[in-house]
């Protein structure tokens, strides 16, 4: 499938620029790395590639791992402290994100657009979560979740879609209790329990405010394959390098999607598909010697299943920071207590997140990238 970037992109070897265009065209393949194409136009030096043929005719692709090929995450009037820059390959863009939160029913269940990882084609739990609550939402017409809790028994491939079957269990004036699976070829790979309000006035009101960390703008950008989407790190604190220093257990993430619909049940869904994306990372911060790059080569870690608590309306097009407490780590689990916030210190969700890290072998073998 052919799409247009929609970003600046260029292209580097060793300093010099080989080519920098507004018109790339990416490739998507199922089971291999997307292709990025550039205009020959838009081409200033020869680099490691290849010309294209019938459809890219007219249209160079270069080698990533011999040209460093860059996305550049503009949108027309961003200010310079929010671009960041994305290494080619991607996965895609937010928009394609919100593609799979976008559930619609079918034949009575609930399924969202799918888009695989070809590096491990394997559907993060806490997507089908966000699955879960946008189509609770939208089945009960618009009623607030205000808790989810979900296990994740066995890995969904993420080439194909991972139908959602709501069953209600209550539902009244103020309170709709309902229950979600997940389910491929017959086998269910999430179940839970979901509860949504009519919400009502404050009668009493209280939070627990964060511990201070440093702004987004004076924290690290992150690169994790999603255009359209910034991350931002406190304290350098996430690395996958096993022999970064070591610190406490805990890692504050801000993140922003800058383009999201005016549809609240979205914004609810991109704030639960990335509580699953860096407790094991706060749990592994303390340990010298190991880090996220050995996930699913020697170590197998997976997400187990997420706990969360909505306290307000979510807008995901502002600032959220998320901060992640890494509680326990032992006989190959982990446990983490984890918060967002508002950039003006607003509480508005909880969660916990239950994961494994254990020790594994054999798990560079392509067969064995859809293992937990």
């Amino acid at each position: 499938m052919i799409t247009t970037v929609g970003y600046p992109v260029r292209a580097f070897r060793d300093g010099t620029l080989l080519g920098e265009t507004v018109a790339a065209l990416r490739v998507n393949h199922p089971d291999s790395a997307p292709e990025l194409w550039f205009p020959a136009g838009d081409v200033l030096g020869a680099g490691p590639g290849r010309d294209g043929t019938g459809e890219l005719a007219g249209y160079i692709c270069f080698d990533p791992v011999q040209v460093d090929v860059q996305v550049i995450d503009r949108r027309p009037g961003d200010a310079d402290r929010d671009v960041t820059v994305k290494r080619w390959p991607t996965w895609g863009d937010a928009a394609d994100l919100i593609a799979a939160l976008d559930v619609r029913q079918q034949n009575g269940r609930w399924c969202g657009a799918a888009r695989s990882d070809w590096r491990r084609p394997v559907v993060e739990g806490s997507q089908m979560l966000g699955q879960a609550l946008v189509a609770a939402s939208r089945h009960t017409g618009g009623r607030r979740p205000v808790f989810a809790s979900m296990v994740f028994p066995r890995v969904a491939d993420a080439r194909i879609p991972v139908p959602i079957e709501l069953t209600e269990v209550a539902t009244g004036r103020s309170f709709t209790a309902l229950q979600v699976r997940g389910s491929q070829h017959d086998r269910v790979c999430a179940a839970g329990t979901l509860l949504l309000d009519a919400t009502a006035p404050d009668v009493i009101r209280h939070a627990d405010p964060p511990p201070a960390v440093a702004g987004p703008y004076a924290s690290a950008p992150v690169d994790m394959s999603v255009t359209g989407r910034d991350l931002r790190i406190v304290d350098d604190a996430y690395t996958g390098d096993p022999d970064a220093p070591v610190g406490p257990p805990v890692l504050d993430a801000w993140l922003r999607y800058p383009e999201v619909p005016a549809d609240p049940a979205l914004h609810i869904g991109l704030l639960a598909q990335f509580t699953g994306h860096l407790s094991i990372a706060a749990a592994l911060r303390p340990h010298a010697g190991i880090g996220q790059d050995a996930a699913h080569h020697t170590l197998s870690t997976a997400i187990n299943a997420i706990n969360v608590s909505l306290h307000a309306e979510v807008r995901a097009d502002r600032w959220l920071r998320y901060r992640h407490l890494s509680t326990f780590a032992g006989d190959g689990m982990t446990h983490a207590e984890c918060r967002v916030y508002t950039e003006d210190d607003a509480l508005i969700a909880s969660f916990t997140v239950e994961a494994m890290v254990r020790a594994a072998a054999g798990l560079d073998r392509p067969a064995d990238r859809r293992r937990m």
